[in-house]
This record gives structure tokens, C-alpha cells and sequence, in this order.
């Protein structure tokens, strides 16, 4: 019997050229939104990263793009509060959602930013795909089973990425992924494959690539 929510497999010669060329590109920072009023016009499709505080978005998103510095991390989790878009040649947005999950951050901030992220979520028509970034070493924690939630109503669909893959052995792997599986079955907006990333290692990289170029 297959798995619930099998793995990502690598992807063909033609897609991985596809996601190749995509992000051969030149990938751009465009600007930083803290309202719906500031959201560029909705004139390409776009993809979205999610995820806690710390959990490796900024440096995947420059893995992805081969770009060092385009998405720049936060030293304090929480700070960033703006949605940051990024062309990724001349019809592809990237869209870099604030982290969250941090427990420093004052609660008229963290409701201004939820406010934000559903209307986000809700009200964009471009929106092809979020993918929600799960820290392979702790699982899907609370915090994260309320984005999804969100994004259930929001009838966005999303795809769990699993980062730091490089950082945990194979048995607790196994763990993690029973865990995660578990935790997904109960999303109707979640699509049925898993990617496995290492930003560090480069794994899974090639992968994503061609899963966004399958959508653009």
C-alpha cells in the first residue's frame, strides 16, 4: 500500500531543465508590503513561503535562486513583518511571508500580521501554491498546524517542504515523516508529496525547481 503524502521524486530530465532555466534567471527583490494596498498588481503567477521563525526560509529561497543575499534572514525572529516579493524573471513572483511563531514579538504586531497573511492568502488570484517550510528536525509543531489551518479556509493549496534534512539521521527521519504525514492527513488543502531540502547540501533543490516551473 503506498504511502499518505509519498516523498517528492526527483524530477525528469525535461522538468529539472525547465526548473533549470527558470532559475537561471535573474532573480530580483521588488519591495516589501505591510498592507494589501502595497501588493504589487497581480499580473504573473506567484508562489509563497511559509514558515516559523528560524526554520530556513531565507536561505532556501536563496538556494533556490542561486542568490546569496536576495533573501536576507532576520538576527531576531519576528522582526520582519512584510510580505517581500522577488521577480523571478519577468513572469514569476516569489513571495517571502514574515516568519512566524516567535515569542518576543508584541501581540498588536503578531495580530497585524495575521490580519495581513489571511487577506494575503484569501484575496490573491495569482497565488498558484504555498509551501509551507517544516523544520525536519522538530516536525509540525502548533504554530505551524494554525497556518495550516488558515490556508485550509483560505482554499490555498500548499506543499510541506521539510528543511535541514542534512541535520537529522535516517531512523529519526522516519519519525519525523510519521509525524508530519499525520499532521498533513487532517488538510484538505494539502498537496500529496513531501519535498525533502537540505539549503546547506544542496538536496531537494533541483526538486523544487521543477515543482515551480511545473506551475509557471
Amino acid at each position: 500500500m503506498a504511502l499518505p503524502f509519498p516523498l517528492a521524486e526527483t524530477p525528469d530530465q525535461t522538468t529539472a531543465e525547465a526548473g533549470r532555466l527558470l532559475f537561471a534567471r535573474e532573480s530580483t527583490f521588488v519591495k516589501g508590503v505591510v498592507a494589501m494596498s502595497g501588493l504589487p498588481p497581480a499580473d504573473r503567477i506567484e508562489v509563497c513561503f511559509a514558515g516559523r521563525s528560524n526554520v530556513g526560509k531565507s536561505t532556501l529561497i536563496n538556494a533556490l535562486t542561486g542568490t546569496k543575499a536576495l533573501a536576507r534572514a532576520s538576527n531576531t525572529p519576528g522582526r520582519t513583518q512584510e510580505i517581500n516579493y522577488f521577480n523571478q524573471g519577468p513572469d514569476l513572483y516569489l513571495v517571502d511571508l514574515p516568519g512566524y511563531g516567535y515569542a518576543n514579538a508584541p501581540l498588536p504586531v503578531v495580530e497585524k500580521w495575521q490580519r495581513l497573511l489571511k487577506q494575503y492568502l484569501s484575496g490573491r488570484p495569482t497565488l498558484r501554491r504555498a509551501f509551507v517550510l517544516i523544520d525536519a528536525r522538530h516536525g509540525v509543531k502548533d504554530v505551524d498546524d494554525q497556518i495550516l489551518r488558515l490556508l485550509d479556509t483560505s482554499a490555498v493549496t500548499f506543499q510541506c517542504v521539510l528543511t535541514k534534512v542534512d541535520k537529522v539521521k535516517a531512523k529519526d527521519m522516519e519519525n519525523t515523516l510519521k509525524q508530519v504525514r499525520a499532521a498533513l492527513a487532517k488538510h484538505p488543502a494539502a498537496y500529496p508529496e513531501i519535498v525533502l531540502t537540505s539549503s546547506e547540501k544542496g538536496d531537494g533543490i533541483e526538486t523544487l525547481r521543477g515543482i515551480i516551473a511545473g506551475l509557471s
